[in-house]
């Protein structure tokens, strides 16, 4: 326990310099970059933005891309939704929404952040904006990895998120559709921050990894992650229409020195019992809350919260989610009533389903590659060039 303990904080001290240096490198087959668009939505339902563009750029009318101006720069503007279309300061335009290309890689920042690639700014119905940005998958990767980990963490434990963030993106992508984005930016996808979130390291991974994938019988698969399992991993059909074998859960030993593997977090009921409500519960006057059956991970399957309308009985995670993620860490806890707050004392943070972060870390750590911390968190499943799976 004590040289996990060590090795944690040699990770989050950035001592990255002390592993082996036969960690550093990708063994699988050379990477070769893809060109895959993504649509991610960087806001949704705002009622108005800032925009900035240094550089050429064009604005083009969604659907059809007709030319509506072409400029070079433009400074601190707003743009907001109007009944009949959308406004750029003085000017407005009687469309559904348009799209600003910049011209030669030039920047667009979108309430002071700086995004690579073209933007969609949408009216949507309720006459608010969303603003999807349209980008190959490698630069939204670069975007990407700083939030999910951190960028002075091991390289392999960096490549095995690169490798399992791209998966899951081109894995959403597949299954998005006709909508106006195939991603969001946030917890509920992946935390994408655009190009001002762009770190040498991260973006070293990236690179190395370009173009792989994880596959299970010859298909992309949901590469869910999470920052710490607590111990043991989760069945993906707990929580999802998903079962398959690289998404069961299995025990791991290796994240026991992640900060987040024991947490109390204190809530009052009052605060409880308005998130409930606002998630569609019918829920007056909370009296106790008993976790009243678990799985075989040892998560909470199924929540009792007992009310003056009686007892109300809610699957754990919806349950979590509902309160609040960052409220309730993991579905792997316990709960005391104590006068007007409920106690959670837990293990772990997020769903805990694919690969554990802070495993992936002390794995890297050690000086295990990429490849083979991917094929103990995803068991079954192969590394593999996109274009393989398509």
């Amino acid at each position: 326990m004590t040289k996990k303990i060590f090795i944690y904080l040699a990770c989050l001290s950035a001592v990255f310099l002390l592993i082996p240096r036969q960690a550093r490198s990708f063994s699988g087959a050379p990477s070769r970059p893809i060109s895959c668009p993504v649509r991610v939505a960087v806001i949704i339902n705002a009622p108005q933005i800032d925009l900035k563009i240094r550089g050429d750029y064009s604005i083009l009318a969604l659907p059809l891309l007709e030319p509506l101006k072409k400029g070079r720069g433009l400074k601190n503007m707003t743009v907001k939704p109007t009944r009949s279309g959308v406004s750029m300061g003085q000017e407005h335009f009687k469309i559904y929404g348009i799209k600003i290309r910049a011209e030669r890689a030039a920047d667009i920042s979108v309430n002071g952040r700086r995004f690579r690639g073209e933007m969609d700014i949408i009216r949507t119905e309720s006459i608010k904006l969303t603003v999807v940005n349209h980008l190959d998958i490698e630069d939204y990767l670069n975007g990407v990895l700083y939030h999910e980990v951190s960028h002075w963490w091991p390289m392999e434990a960096l490549k095995a998120q690169a490798i399992a963030s791209r998966t899951f993106a081109l894995y959403k992508c597949s299954e998005s559709g006709s909508g106006d984005y195939d991603l969001r930016s946030d917890i509920y996808a992946q935390v994408y921050g655009g190009k001002t979130s762009e770190k040498f390291r991260t973006n070293r991974a990236v690179r190395a990894t370009a173009g792989k994938v994880l596959i299970y019988k010859g298909k992309i698969l949901p590469a869910y992650f999470h920052a710490t399992c607590g111990g043991h991993t989760e069945n993906a059909s707990s929580l999802w229409k998903t079962d398959i074998a690289p998404l069961r859960g299995r025990p791991c030993s290796y994240c026991e020195g992640s900060p987040h593997y024991n947490w109390v977090k204190g809530v009052p009921l009052d605060m409880i019992e308005k998130n409930l409500k606002i998630a569609g519960y019918r829920i007056k006057g909370i009296k106790d809350i008993k976790v009243l059956s678990r799985n075989s991970s040892g998560r909470a399957d199924i929540v009792g919260v007992t009310d003056s309308l009686g007892l109300e009985k809610i699957t754990a995670n919806k349950f979590r989610l509902a309160v609040g993620p960052n409220l309730i860490r993991s579905a792997n806890f316990t709960v005391n009533i104590k006068g007007g707050m409920a106690v959670f004392i837990g293990r772990g943070w997020g769903h805990g389903v694919g690969m554990c972060q802070w495993g992936a870390c002390y794995l890297a750590a050690q000086g295990v590659k990429a490849e083979d911390i991917l094929k103990f968190y995803y068991p079954s499943a192969d590394i593999a060039d996109y274009d393989e799976a398509l």
